[in-house]
């Protein structure tokens, strides 16, 4: 039993490096380049999924990853490399009817060699983030505070979060927070005391990591390995329902027009609870290289049960 334990958690630390990949190309253009319209002037797309901002966000040989927009979705700050192979955070904002440059930021100030997996509150105000040095030493979750016209100074989040190595924050609409705890590989959330986060409690789920909560706390999509098709080694992404007594249900696929034989990853929903972002695979090049799609949510409540 020890054996076939030791095995099992071989191969998923293998496939979640995989999810993790940061091994990037050079960064080819699109970064200056302006954009009319919400949602980058992009068609809303319906229930399959479409590349985002393809040559603006989404670029070819480059890795982009988790994706969050403010509140009123005049602000975008997502995950990319950079010239450095390293994952920087990028920003663009909504003024007038017109996206401004896509520019890197630096919340840190240097501190951290790394930053990722942005989440704007659903107040707007602050935005948590991951910085780190080295992949899976120092992994912690910090925020920045919104000032007049700018953010202030990164601090680490002053938390038991804190006490293992931790990624990928994000909150439901009453600002509990939700994260993943590589130390002991399940997410965690720490409920919101009044701005603060004293404790921290494991979430109940049958696997899966990259862990997104909605913003009722309804559902949680995740991205765990296809466990559906044998031979299969690439991530998915599955919901989980939570019922009226707080149980959660049993993990549901998306299915096979958001899933494919590559991965995906990094699932986010839009604040209003409209689209589910997420990173892929680009076709025929190594895992880890991504783009970012968007899709209706309208897939994930085809799939809720009955009540």
């Amino acid at each position: 039993m020890k054996n076939s334990i030791s095995i099992f958690t071989v191969l998923a630390f293998a496939v979640f490096l995989q999810a993790c990949n940061t091994n990037k190309k050079e960064v080819k253009g699109g970064e200056s380049a302006t954009i009319e319209g919400s949602y980058f002037g992009q068609k809303p797309p319906g229930l399959t999924p479409e590349v985002f901002a393809p040559g603006v966000v989404s670029i070819d040989g480059r890795f982009e990853g988790t994706v969050s927009f403010s509140p009123e979705l005049t602000e975008i700050y997502f995950a990319a490399n950079n010239e450095e192979d390293e994952t920087v955070i990028y920003f663009s904002k909504l003024e007038g009817d017109t996206w401004t440059a896509i520019k890197k930021v630096n919340f840190t100030n240097g501190k951290k060699k790394e930053e990722m997996h942005p989440f704007v509150s659903p107040d707007g105000k602050r935005i948590y983030f991951t910085a780190m040095d080295s992949a899976f030493v120092d992994e912690k979750i910090w925020y920045v505070d919104r000032l007049a016209d700018s953010w202030s100074d990164a601090v680490q989040l002053d938390s038991p979060v804190n006490d293992d190595l931790v990624f990928f924050p994000n909150q439901s609409k009453n600002g509990d927070l939700y994260y993943f705890n590589l130390s002991k590989f399940k997410t965690y959330y720490a409920p919101n005391k009044n701005g603060a986060f004293p404790e921290v409690q494991e979430v109940p789920l049958e696997f899966g990591h990259h862990a997104f909560i909605s913003p009722a706390q309804d559902y949680i999509i995740l991205t765990a390995r296809n466990n559906e098709e044998e031979g299969r080694d690439d991530n998915d992404m599955y919901v989980y329902f939570k019922a009226e007594d707080g149980i959660w249900s049993n993990p549901i696929n998306l299915g096979n027009t958001v899933n494919t034989n590559r991965n995906e990853k990094g699932p986010r929903i839009t604040p209003d609870g409209t689209y589910l972002f997420f990173g892929r695979d680009e076709r025929d090049i190594e895992p880890g290289l991504a783009d970012i799609y968007w899709v209706s949510t309208e897939v994930i409540e085809k799939l809720r049960p009955n009540p």
